[in-house]
This record gives C-alpha cells, sequence and structure tokens, in this order.
C-alpha cells in the first residue's frame, strides 16, 4: 500500500486515480491518501455534472461542474456602513 502511494503520488500531475480493491478500509484510505482530483473505486471514468471535477498539483486551475465551479468565480467582501454618528477613535473594535 505504501510503495502504491509512492509511486502514485510521486508524479507532477493528479488528474484522478484509480483504486481497485476488495478491502473498503484500504479503498478509504488510498482514496484520503491519493493526491488526484477524482478518485475512483473499483470503477473508472464514472462522471457527473454536479461533482467537482478538476486535478491537484499541475492538473489544471480549479474546478468544473457543481457549486465549487461557481465558487471559483467568487470573492468574499465585508463591507461595514456606519450610518450613525462619526466614530470618535476609528481603531476601537464595535
Amino acid at each position: 500500500e505504501a510503495d502504491a502511494l509512492r509511486i502514485a503520488n510521486d508524479v507532477r500531475f493528479g488528474l484522478a486515480a484509480a483504486v481497485w480493491t476488495t478491502d473498503i478500509g484500504r479503498a478509504i484510505r488510498m482514496s484520503e491518501k491519493l493526491q488526484a482530483g477524482t478518485v475512483w473505486v473499483n470503477t473508472y471514468r464514472a462522471v457527473s455534472f454536479m461533482a467537482p471535477f478538476g486535478g491537484y498539483k499541475d492538473s489544471g486551475l480549479g474546478r468544473e461542474n457543481g457549486i465549487e465551479a461557481v465558487k471559483a468565480f467568487l470573492q468574499t467582501k465585508s463591507v461595514w456602513i456606519n450610518t450613525g454618528a462619526v466614530a470618535s477613535n476609528p481603531f476601537v473594535m464595535r
């Protein structure tokens, strides 16, 4: 298991990986440690427009599909507006 992970992760890319096993514990351990954006267990090339798709390392930028694809286009911003009196000390936490 350790050798397989070392070999699989010792690459520049990490788009997808597959694990073939009858041991569900091994499948979960391997999928957690594989440096890939998608891990298939006992199947290959399963896709859904609702599931994020994209890679790790040099395998692309961001994710396609699912809510993760939408989040890639968003930037979070906080805006605070005081509509009352002018603050006497603007550096005091409110």
